[in-house]
């Protein structure tokens, strides 16, 4: 894709809590040397003085109101109600500014220039992203049943080869092989395909079904026009425990921080032993630096400090 033709990374920020997270993103996104913008997509929930904050980082920003389920047709578990705004990132069809966008999550850090991405072969009205791990480590109950390891598209994966060759979806494979990790997803933004997406969800009859919002329905939608990437775009951090002979440190684009528990949420321990620590530290590292370029506004360091553990 040439520059000329314009492209964006976008994210949703809907609450303050997430800002370090949108920062650092941004941070990381401009330390690979990326040669596109993120544009930061904010409800009117986030307030005036976090938008100053970004505006000040020369980070783009789009306006769009929330995007709900109809009322009392979706539900979701105690445990995954941070999953609640997460329609809203499918406003991302409308940015038809863009010839193209690569979605990311705010829980992202980017460890190595994917601008590829751009370049990707793409079909009308199809998009690409990673599958989702279907192991369910944590056994919990309101997980599908057949999220189970035998199921999962990333157990018959093995470096070096699964670092380029994704699982493909074949008329055979499992139910969770069709099934799309959101936090990263490469497509066309179009009004058409934007209102279509949105009549799916206010329609289909499998809604009260889905367990992951947006994710369910972009891997509903598109069935059989989602193309599968591989790990390193959408590395969960999951992976480098469930998939070992997968995972490789220095083989990730993009690092997924998956799960309720998001790294600014707590300070990785000085024994740094945790099973998690090694990649939290990674994003506190990155988090360090943006200290070093920001602290000369104390006024907006001082709210990003207010978001993040002591």
């Amino acid at each position: 894709m040439s520059l000329d033709r314009k492209a964006a990374y976008v994210t949703l920020l809907t609450k303050s809590s997430y800002l370090p997270g949108v920062l650092v993103l941004d941070y990381t996104l401009r330390s690979v040397g990326t040669c596109y913008p993120l544009v930061v997509m904010v409800t009117p929930s986030v307030p005036q003085e976090c938008r100053d904050v970004l505006a000040r980082r020369d980070i783009q920003l789009r306006d769009i109101t929330a995007l709900e389920s109809l009322p009392n047709v979706h539900s979701l578990a105690t445990h995954d109600v941070r999953f609640r705004d997460t329609w809203t990132k499918l406003r991302v069809f409308e940015l038809v500014e863009f010839k193209r966008a690569v979605l990311l999550d705010a829980d992202m850090i980017v460890m190595r220039n994917m601008d590829e991405l751009f370049d990707i072969e793409l079909p009308e009205d199809s998009i690409a992203a990673t599958h989702v791990c279907a192991c369910n480590p944590r056994k919990l109950p309101h997980y599908p049943p057949d999220w189970v390891p035998a199921n999962c598209a990333y157990t018959p994966l093995v470096h070096p080869s699964g670092s380029t060759s994704p699982t493909k979806i074949t008329k055979d494979s499992p139910r969770p092989h069709t099934q799309l990790n959101s936090g990263l997803v490469v497509l066309k933004p179009s009004l058409e395909l934007a209102q279509s997406v949105y009549t799916h969800l206010h329609t289909s009859p499998l809604v009260p079904t889905w367990s992951f919002p947006d994710q369910d329905l972009l891997a509903d939608f598109f069935k059989g026009r989602w193309e599968p990437l591989p790990w390193k775009y959408n590395a969960l951090k999951t992976l480098m425990i469930i998939h070992k002979p997968l995972w490789r440190d220095e083989e990730i684009k993009c690092l997924h921080y998956i799960l309720a528990d998001k790294p600014w949420q707590a300070r990785v321990p000085q024994d740094g032993k945790g099973e998690c620590d090694k990649c939290n530290q990674w994003w506190w590292d990155r988090f360090e630096k943006l200290a070093a370029e920001m602290q000369e506004n104390n006024e907006d360091w001082e709210l990003v400090l207010a978001n993040v553990a002591k």
